[in-house]
């Protein structure tokens, strides 16, 4: 157990749960959207909409890639990042993932009160963010549900959140 991956759609907790299991079982985080942001010196948002959603999975996949030789780590990933070529496959041989669900209307409601907008709602109304979640989670469903490990977040606050994974991923150790 000594990598983490933390899997799931934009908004659902991953990188608060994902801070607060580090610190729990004392290991290093890292958010790979902020690891971008930092690297290239732009917003994901900004960058998204410079250069395009293609060439932003292809780095976000270097930069998972680059992941593979840490140890004792949580790292939260984006929500999309489990569609770039092999990385659930490539999170799961070298690390325990853990799918972070939420119900697709505590989604919606999270994501259209969120302050800082996600590149792929920004701008959008109350009725296109509905569609873009719902398209894009029937995209993605099928890759999350590859996860080794599953958590419902609903009514979980974070160190709620931060044993039960710890104790879901004792359990498949």
């Amino acid at each position: 157990m000594s990598k983490i991956y933390l899997v799931g759609f934009m908004g659902v907790g991953k990188s608060t749960a994902g801070r607060k299991l580090a610190r729990y079982l004392n290991y290093d985080f890292i958010d790979l959207d902020d690891v971008f942001e930092k690297k290239y010196k732009i917003s994901i948002r900004r960058f998204f909409e410079k250069y395009g959603e293609e060439l932003f999975r292809k780095l976000e996949y270097q930069q998972l890639n680059e992941t593979l030789d840490r140890e004792n780590i949580v790292i939260s990933t984006g929500g999309g990042t489990v569609v770039c070529q092999d990385a659930m496959e490539l999170m799961n041989r070298h690390g325990i993932t853990v799918y972070l669900k939420m119900p697709f209307d505590d989604m919606v409601r999270r994501l259209k009160n969120v302050k800082k907008k996600r590149p792929l709602i920004h701008g959008k109304q109350h009725a296109d963010i509905e569609k873009v979640i719902l398209e894009r989670m029937n995209e993605r469903q099928p890759y999350y549900e590859k996860a080794k490990i599953s958590v419902d977040v609903t009514g979980l606050d974070i160190e709620e959140l931060a044993k039960k994974i710890k104790g879901l991923i004792d359990e498949n150790d």
